[in-house]
């Protein structure tokens, strides 16, 4: 009589040997990322786009501090200066804090009202 564990692991070898190789091409990956109907993946790339944006206006930020840090001109221009300042407040207004928190509720809000996913236009 075979003992429990060897038929087990008989079993198992042989059912692994026959499932087939499964690969993803690299390229397939990004696809399948940017044409998902995936409520929390579509939330995720408004999070990640959101966070790309207030990166850059971080970095505008700095600029403008790196300017005021003492009198007179250092590192931009007057003109430089205003065009930072605009900027900056534009991407932190519509390119970051609109999309949190579209991805927050992209993400969260089926979650909460227990829905499968979010019912998105054809």
């Amino acid at each position: 009589m075979a003992d429990k564990s060897t038929v087990g692991s008989l079993h198992k070898e042989s059912y692994e040997d026959e499932l087939p190789v499964r690969r993803q091409s690299r390229g397939n990956v990004v696809v399948k990322w940017l044409t998902t109907t995936d409520h929390k993946t579509i939330g995720t790339l408004y999070l990640a786009t959101s966070f790309g944006f207030f990166v850059l206006g971080g970095i505008l930020a700095l600029a403008m501090r790196a300017e005021l840090a003492r009198p007179g001109l250092q590192v931009l221009s007057n003109e430089q200066y205003n065009q930072s300042f605009t900027m900056h407040g534009a991407i932190m207004l519509l390119m970051f804090a609109t999309p949190l928190f579209a991805g927050f509720a992209n993400w969260i809000m089926p979650l909460q009202i227990g829905a499968p996913d979010v019912a998105f236009p054809r």
